[in-house]
């Protein structure tokens, strides 16, 4: 909100906030893709303080402009887990979960899901969000295609990384079985959420459609993720 009555006092014409598709996906059920007009239920009583947080923000700048901030312009990039070429060795948790991958430290994989996308195609959609008249008061999705499992991550990172990969294991765990050992291990835990074994999908179409935006595929995020750990010596046993 600090941001956002700066700008508005500034005369800024438009502002660019990057939600998350945290802000879209999460707290309830849906049969189809998550789309744009979507919003996660901030009162479900199981949900993380992540989303949650993600939602009251994006909700009150969407507030902020329908009001006090009249004649500011806002658009919102819902990025989804956001891969690719790192600058140095600061890490987000995205990852963190391919280094642990590739050090092998994930015998078996937890029935998860979710979207990629590359960290250079979402810096290009914040640009075109900036720049293009036609996304004035709009939020788009940034996610380079169908959700992934996390078996097809790891499989994508075996056929894209070759022997750098073998580390890599392509091993589903039964639900049950991480449910039980979140009883004994933080790791568990942290897999062992509402999102276990649910499937869910979501559409950057709009994002094409009006911006013209083409992201890479996922394969080619994931890849570029391991090759950058690998290049900055992030990967390996003692770390």
């Amino acid at each position: 909100m600090r941001v956002l009555r700066a700008a508005h006092a500034a005369g800024v014409e438009r502002v660019v906030l990057t939600s998350s598709f945290a802000a879209i996906g999460y707290g309830k059920r849906l049969t189809r893709p998550y789309a744009e007009t979507d919003w996660t239920d901030a009162s479900a009583p199981d949900l993380a303080a992540y989303p949650k947080s993600k939602t009251l923000a994006e909700r009150a700048a969407w507030k902020f402009v329908d009001g006090e901030g009249r004649g500011l312009e806002l658009t919102v990039v819902n990025p989804v887990g956001i891969f690719g070429p790192l600058l140095g060795p600061d890490m987000s948790a995205s990852i963190l979960l391919i280094r642990s991958m590739l050090e092998g430290k994930l015998p078996a994989l937890p029935r998860l899901i979710f979207g990629v996308v590359d960290v250079r195609d979402v810096a290009e959609l914040h640009l075109r969000a900036m720049t293009d008249p036609a996304a004035a008061g709009e939020r788009f999705i940034a996610t380079a295609g169908d959700f992934l499992t996390m078996q097809q991550i790891a499989q994508a990172l075996k056929d894209r990384l070759g022997p750098a990969a073998d580390k890599v294991s392509t091993r589903v765990l039964p639900d049950w079985l991480v449910r039980l050992a979140a009883r004994f291990s933080a790791t568990a835990r942290q897999a062992a959420t509402p999102e276990l074994g649910r499937t869910k999908n979501a559409s950057s179409a709009k994002a094409r459609a009006m911006l013209g935006w083409e992201p890479r595929p996922a394969a080619e995020a994931l890849a570029a993720t391991g090759e950058s750990l690998i290049r900055f010596g992030l990967v390996g046993a003692g770390r």
